[in-house]
């Protein structure tokens, strides 16, 4: 027994020997013995930030003892430099490069944005190479991230019919930070510098978007309506380091998107500027006619308004979309030029104080104000119309109860027809039902109205007309 194992010792020990020799050779290949000096370096601070991309770094070796070229300067984050990414390349025995080279190779080599690691320098020459030396080191990031999806060239159309379902998955790659980031996702009309948001996501790389937000985004945008068109989108990270706040944005990836109509939506006129005042409960409503919203209303010099979609503050907003309003409150692309952006929120005017026609135009989310035709506020109301067989001569003066605010009680038979007029003749002072005949509750000057039509039934009634907001209203008694 003891001879066979006497047999294997023998018969192993030239293995055992050839293996160590061969992991000895590995060994030698990726970490040879250092054939010259690279001397100690400092970077001056362990931590860097884009403040210090500039700052020189330089590091010094004594000369090779044999071979020629140029000197290779290479970085691990592995002592073995079994993985390695040149820094610089070097004609003599100095190399003088930037802190903003080191930080890019370091992220090159693996290190993480903001997260201390141990890095590891030598310089090598054909087969010889130097010392290593290595320090602890906080890179900062510079790639920016890439989007995913969508893809060049996609094309999207959005359903009108589900808003609240899911269009779409924003997705893009970016470093694994390690600490907290924001990611904020826009688009604009291809080639145009004016991006909406989409919305921002905390630690994440994607982003669910509903039809409706993409589309509400699209129409900001300026996109028209049932119609593809080329739209960029770009995504942009922001982080902080002791250096500061650090922003990259993506390269844009353009893709066709088809937006839709959405039904047409209510406006209420609120604010200062206005006949309401801020009283949002009572925020006016305009007039609405497919994708026109319009009323003749009266607005004060520098005062400001803006649109409620409901008679409440919360939750629709619309103003001008402008640089400084909030993002949310972002409706209008165009304007006329006696309107500009005030404060976060507000849309001021300009122009004299007086009556004005306000119109916006849903589909191109243009607002324009031009002067009325009765650019003030009278002083007298008169009733006139079958309610007094149309004499005009001895029109039924109307009793005022508040600034612009004119009343009149009387039994309104079926098929009836009036107007109101500003003094007990026909002239230029004279409002009626706006646009066409009918009972819409809205006026408008001359030129721009017809009869109002009411069936009384021969009750009595009170009629209101509230010039300065642009309204009237019949209520029975």
């Amino acid at each position: 027994m003891k001879n066979i194992v006497k047999i294997f010792l023998l018969m192993i020990t030239p293995l055992l020997l050839l293996t160590a020799c061969r992991n000895e050779v590995d060994r030698d290949w990726t970490s040879p013995e250092p054939s010259f000096t690279l001397y100690e370096t400092t970077l001056g601070a362990m931590v860097l930030y884009p403040t210090m991309d500039q700052n020189p770094f330089i590091l010094k070796w004594s000369n090779a003892t044999s071979g020629s070229g140029p000197y290779s300067v290479v970085i691990s984050t592995s002592e073995d430099f079994e993985t390695k990414v040149e820094l610089a390349k070097a004609e003599t025995n100095t190399l003088t490069t930037t802190i903003g080279a080191l930080n890019t190779a370091m992220l090159q080599a693996g290190l993480q944005p903001y997260a201390s690691k141990t890095v590891y320098v030598r310089v090598e020459r054909g087969t010889e190479v130097s010392n290593t030396v290595s320090f602890p080191v906080t890179t900062y990031p510079v790639a920016k991230p890439i989007i995913t999806n969508p893809k060049s060239g996609d094309m999207l159309s959005l359903d009108g019919q589900n808003p609240l379902d899911e269009a779409t998955t924003i997705s893009w790659t970016d470093y694994d930070y390690g600490v907290s980031i924001q990611y904020l996702i826009e688009i604009a009309a291809a080639g145009s510098t004016d991006f909406q948001s989409l919305g921002s996501v905390k630690d994440n790389t994607t982003l669910k978007v509903s039809n409706y937000t993409l589309n509400e985004a699209a129409l900001k945008a300026g996109l028209s309506p049932a119609v593809a068109s080329n739209v960029d989108i770009r995504v942009t990270v922001t982080s902080a380091s002791v250096g500061g706040t650090i922003m990259l944005v993506s390269d844009v990836v353009t893709f066709k998107l088809t937006p839709y109509q959405p039904a047409y939506k209510p406006f209420y006129i609120v604010g200062g500027g206005s006949a309401v005042g801020w009283d949002a409960p009572h925020a006016q409503l305009l007039y609405q006619n497919n994708e026109i919203s319009e009323i003749y209303t009266y607005l004060e010099n520098n005062g400001e308004f803006r649109f409620l979609g409901q008679q409440d503050w919360d939750p629709i907003n619309y103003s001008l979309n402008a640089t400084g309003i909030k993002d949310s409150y972002k409706y209008f692309t165009t304007w006329s030029a006696n309107l500009e952006p005030s404060g976060s929120e507000n849309i001021k005017f300009t122009g004299n104080s007086g009556m004005y026609k306000v119109t916006i135009d849903q589909n191109s989310r243009a607002i324009t104000v031009t002067p009325s035709s009765l650019p003030t506020v009278p002083t007298n109301v008169y009733l006139v119309g079958s309610l007094n067989g149309w004499d005009a001569n001895s029109a039924l003066p109307m009793t005022q109860i508040g600034d612009g605010i004119f009343e009149y009680s009387i039994a309104i038979p079926d098929d009836a027809q009036f107007k109101f007029i500003g003094q007990q003749a026909w002239g230029d002072l004279e409002w009626g039902n706006i646009h066409k005949a009918g009972n819409s509750g809205f006026v408008g000057p001359k030129g721009d109205n017809d009869n109002i039509k009411y069936d009384g039934g021969g009750a009595m009634y009170t009629i209101t007309l509230n010039v300065k907001m642009g309204t009237y209203k019949v209520t029975p008694q």
